[in-house]
C-alpha cells in the first residue's frame, strides 16, 4: 500500500527538533518559523512539556468520556484563567475542524436556525459544515455544498448590515477568524467585530470566533478577537493548544446550556491530550509568552516594514504576513533551500510567519538577515 498523495511535500526528512530548530536525517539544522501551521506554540520538545506527557503516559493515556477525568477540569480552570474567560465552559475535541463543527452545531441547537454567515477568503476546516463555510470551492465536495452558508466580503460593514436587515431572523451564526491565515494574514477590523457583536445581540444570532490558528496567545492577546474589546459567544481553538499533540476545543458562553448527548467525542479530552494542553498553558503563564509574542512580533513587523521590496506587512504579534511582488515569488522556497528556514505561505505571494511564542529577538534577527539576503539576491 502507498500513501494517498494529497500533499505537495518538501523533500526533507525531519528527525529531531528542539525549541525553534529542527534537524534532518543528514544532520542539517533548520530554523522553524512556521511550526507546522502554527501548531508549535512553546517550542519543539519543550522539557516541561515532554516531562508532563511522559508522566501522564506512565499512569494512563486514554479512557473515554464515560468516566471521571479530573485533568479535564484542571485544564478548563487554567484555560479560563489564562484566557480571561473564567465564566465560559469548555468542550474538548481533537482538531480545529471538529471545533468549528461543534461550534456551528451548538449555535444551531441554541436558536433553531440554519443560515451561517462567513466571509471571503475564510478557512474554517475540511469537514462537512466547516468546509462549507470555507471560501475555497476546490476543497468543497458536492456533498458539502449547502445553501445554508452565505459569504460576505471581509470587513465590509455595509454588506453585513444589509444581510442582517434582509434576513437577520434566519441567521444562526456569524463565524470569523480574528486574523485570516490561509486568506493571507488579513485582520478583522475593530469596527467590524463590534458590528458583528451588536447585530448578533440584536437578532439573536451566535458570534463564533474562529481562533484555531490566530488564537492561543499568538497575537499577544489570548484570542486574537480580544483586541476589539468584545466577547464572542463561542471561541474555537486547536493548533497551538497541544504543541503538536492533537487536541481542540470550544469555549462556550454562559448562556448556552449543556444536556447529555448534545455534543460528543470518543478521543476528545483524553488524559494524554489534556496533559499536553495543560503543559502548554502552564508554560505560557510561567514565561509570560503572551507578552513575548506581542513584543517580538512588534519588533519583527517594524523591521519588516523597512524592506523596500516588501509590498505590505500584515498581522499582529507572531502571526505575520509578508506580501511580496510576483517577481519575488521564489523567496519562500529559497529561504528553505538556501537559508534552511521554514516559513508558510498564502496565495499568491504572501510569506506566513507563525513561530513558537517563545522565540527571541535573536531568532527574529536571524530571519531578518536571511530575508535581506534573499531580497537582495
Amino acid at each position: 500500500m502507498n500513501l494517498f498523495n494529497v500533499y505537495p511535500i518538501n523533500p526533507i526528512n525531519i528527525v529531531k527538533a528542539s525549541g525553534s530548530s529542527v534537524w534532518d536525517a543528514e544532520g542539517n539544522e533548520y530554523l522553524d518559523l512556521y511550526g507546522g501551521h502554527a501548531v508549535i506554540s512553546i517550542g519543539h520538545t519543550h522539557p516541561y512539556y515532554v516531562e508532563s506527557l511522559t508522566n501522564q503516559l506512565g499512569k494512563i493515556g486514554f479512557y473515554s468520556n464515560s468516566v471521571e477525568i479530573p485533568i479535564q477540569q484542571r485544564l478548563a480552570e487554567q484555560l479560563g484563567e489564562v484566557s480571561g474567560k473564567e465564566d465560559y465552559t469548555l468542550f474538548l475535541c481533537n482538531s480545529g475542524a471538529e471545533a468549528n463543527e461543534n461550534a456551528l452545531k451548538l449555535a444551531s441547537f441554541y436558536n433553531g436556525r440554519k443560515k451561517i454567515v462567513a466571509f471571503s477568503k475564510s478557512f474554517h476546516g475540511r469537514t462537512s459544515l466547516a468546509v462549507a463555510a470555507t471560501d475555497n470551492p476546490n476543497i468543497v465536495a458536492p456533498v458539502n455544498q449547502t445553501d445554508n452558508v452565505v459569504f460576505l466580503p471581509f470587513n465590509d460593514e455595509d454588506a453585513l448590515s444589509n444581510a442582517f436587515a434582509n434576513y437577520g431572523e434566519e441567521i444562526c451564526a456569524v463565524i470569523i477568524e480574528g486574523i485570516q491565515g490561509v486568506g493571507g494574514i488579513r485582520e478583522a477590523s475593530i469596527p467590524f467585530l463590534k458590528l458583528i457583536r451588536s447585530l448578533c445581540d440584536q437578532y439573536g444570532s451566535v458570534f463564533i470566533a474562529d481562533s484555531v490558528q490566530c488564537g492561543y496567545g499568538r497575537t499577544g492577546d489570548f484570542y486574537s478577537h480580544d483586541y476589539a474589546g468584545v466577547d464572542a459567544d463561542i471561541y474555537s481553538m486547536a493548533k497551538g493548544m497541544g504543541n503538536g499533540f492533537p487536541i481542540g476545543g470550544i469555549a462556550i458562553a454562559p448562556k448556552f446550556k449543556a444536556s447529555f448527548g448534545l455534543l460528543g467525542t470518543t478521543f476528545g479530552g483524553n488524559h494524554l491530550a489534556c496533559a499536553a494542553a495543560l503543559a502548554v498553558l502552564e508554560v505560557i503563564k510561567q514565561h509570560n509568552l503572551l507578552q513575548n509574542a506581542a513584543q517580538v512580533g512588534s519588533y519583527l513587523i517594524g523591521e519588516l516594514r523597512k524592506f523596500d521590496k516588501v509590498m505590505e506587512v500584515r498581522g499582529r504579534g507572531l502571526m505575520i504576513g509578508i506580501d511580496l511582488p510576483e517577481e519575488l515569488s521564489a523567496v519562500k522556497k529559497d529561504l528553505l533551500s538556501k537559508n534552511r528556514i521554514f516559513t508558510g505561505e498564502a496565495k499568491p505571494n504572501v510569506i506566513r510567519i507563525l513561530p513558537a511564542l517563545n522565540i527571541t529577538k535573536e531568532i527574529a534577527d536571524r530571519f531578518l538577515t536571511a530575508l535581506d539576503e534573499r531580497l537582495k539576491a
